[in-house]
């Protein structure tokens, strides 16, 4: 979620005009998605085809084009391709970077006649105004012909440029690759040029993270091109120097968010209320950033202001039912994901999170289904794999759940937990040595894995290596020295060869963690075990 060249300083024979009409009349989703595959390109570095970015028609003079895009699309030293909307590809002949900004001009020459953006008026798209984005996805694998990727959301704030000189946010879903692609309003004008995305990792009972899209309004990015003595034709509005408003606070909030300055956000997004108490997003946003301090009350007040000025904010929902999980309540959580998925059908995390809640209360079943859910909007969801895996385990069904972690780790080969899953399955099914073959999988991902230590210890000990099961406990406990199963599986190991002192103090020192654990099953197990071996 960088190439200096030289650009001519002034253009001429300019085909681009601005054109303000008087009504502005809002297009379909669809012809705004047609504007949006005339005018914008994907741009590849010939060297690595994986690196690639999008970028914006912005002018027309004789065979030359010129493109606009993010600065970081083009890496130094890289020879770069424009893919036109036609599938034809043309090389870059020069590029030049924007001062102060992550935006670049990119040129290349054409005797074909390609469409150009329209430049709107970017100082309306306000908070809660809708805006398209269009970019092309980069080849993963799985999209190994990257098509336009096109996606409705709303502004968030528009307000002071901070960090590489964003100052526009929005929370449409995009991709890697589309950085440099047309944010469009509803009439099918550029508004913005999209940068980047706040990356989160959606993963076990994660909340939804302030998932914003980072953008440069395109008046900003025209101001930038005069500067340098780029001109296309359109002259943005002088800018008038005026008090800090809400937005500008909220943008600030979610850089400082960046750089987890937590209780500066807070700070900032206090001040954003305090000058727009309707601020829907400013209250979902402090409510995950108390979140992230573990302030899970507070947030849940922050998620109901929210929800009372936005009833159909789906992602305060799914939050709070984050934070309610975080505080022990399942049932309450599950019924904020009920609420969000009602808002939100293809909110693949949100069944994914109520599968976790349902798995906690017993309900692996209901768990599963989620999973099932979870995975038809989103086949390449690793996590939901790797749960479903556990659900069919404690059903008793681990070849399902062998299946399960074969598709995670097909997903992400480094998937440790996966694999540590795996070989508790295969030890299930009497597989020891698979069993700890995986294990050692988990623990070259993860050499602080104790739980992997500790079965590959039992493992061990299952096929007679005493030595070897005793080497995995003692790993176990200097990673974790309140790991009371350890102890309690190498003090049974140490009495079967012969160490029985050493075996009952192993045991003594685990009943006593588990008695400090709140386990008294364990804890009475363990001391009729010792009064056995002290008889």
């Amino acid at each position: 979620m960088k190439y200096l060249y030289t650009l001519p300083p002034v253009f001429i024979g300019v085909s681009m005009v601005l054109v303000q009409s008087q009504v502005a009349v809002a297009l379909s989703q669809q012809q705004v998605e047609s504007i949006g595959k005339e005018i914008t390109v994907r741009i590849v570095d010939t060297q690595d085809p994986t690196v690639s970015g999008s970028g914006v028609l912005i002018k027309h003079s004789g065979n030359t084009y010129t493109v606009l895009t993010a600065y970081h699309v083009m890496k130094d030293g890289g020879k770069y391709e424009i893919m036109t909307p036609d599938t034809q590809t043309n090389q870059v002949k020069s590029v030049k970077r924007l001062p102060d900004v992550d935006l670049a001009v990119v040129e290349f020459s054409s005797s074909k006649d390609y469409k150009l953006a329209k430049i709107g008026n970017s100082d309306k798209a306000t908070s809660s105004t809708s805006v398209y984005v269009a970019g092309f996805p980069g080849r993963t694998a799985a999209i190994s012909n990257p098509q336009l990727f096109f996606n409705k959301g709303q502004v968030q704030a528009n307000g002071a440029a901070q960090r590489d000189g964003y100052n526009i946010l929005y929370d449409n879903d995009t991709l890697s690759g589309m950085s440099g692609g047309a944010v469009l309003n509803e009439q099918g004008e550029v508004v913005a040029i999209h940068g980047r995305v706040d990356e989160q990792e959606i993963g076990e009972k994660s909340q939804s993270k302030i998932i914003t899209g980072l953008g440069t309004t395109i008046y900003s990015a025209l101001r930038q091109m005069l500067a340098v003595g780029v001109d296309v034709g359109v002259r943005p509005p002088d800018v008038v120097a005026t008090g800090l408003k809400a937005d500008d606070f909220f943008i600030k909030a979610n850089d400082k968010y960046d750089q987890k300055d937590y209780k500066g956000a807070i700070a900032d997004l206090t001040e954003a209320i305090r000058l727009n108490p309707n601020y829907a997003d400013a209250y979902y946003n402090r409510g995950v950033v108390r979140s992230d301090l573990g302030d899970h009350k507070g947030a849940i007040a922050d998620y109901n202001q929210a929800l009372k000025i936005n009833p159909n904010l789906a992602q305060a929902y799914y939050n709070r039912g984050v934070a309610r999980y975080e505080l022990g309540d399942h049932k309450g959580a599950i019924a904020d994901y009920n609420q969000a998925l009602k808002i939100n059908p293809n909110l693949a995390q949100a069944y994914y999170n109520r599968g976790v809640a349902r798995y906690e209360l017993g309900d692996h079943k209901g768990a599963i289904a989620d999973y099932n859910q979870a995975l038809k909007i989103n086949p390449y969801y690793a996590d939901a794999y790797s749960n479903r895996g556990v659900a069919r385990s404690e059903l008793g069904d681990h070849k399902g759940a062998i299946a399960d972690y074969n598709q995670a780790l097909k997903i992400n080969p480094y998937y440790a937990k996966a694999y540590y899953n795996r070989g508790v399955a295969r030890s299930e099914l009497g597989d020891h040595k698979g069993a700890i073959a995986d294990y050692n999988q988990a623990l070259k991902i993860n050499p602080y894995y104790a739980k992997a230590y500790y079965n590959r210890g039992v493992a061990r000990s299952e096929l007679g290596d005493h030595k070897g099961a005793i080497t995995d406990y003692n790993l176990a406990l200097k990673i974790d020295p309140n790991y009371a199963q350890a102890y309690g599986r190498r003090g049974i190991v140490r009495v079967e060869t012969g160490d029985k002192q050493g075996g009952i103090a192993d045991l003594q020192k685990a009943a006593e963690l588990f008695k400090q654990q709140g386990n008294t099953e364990l804890y009475q197990t363990i001391l009729e075990l010792i009064k056995k071996l002290q008889q």
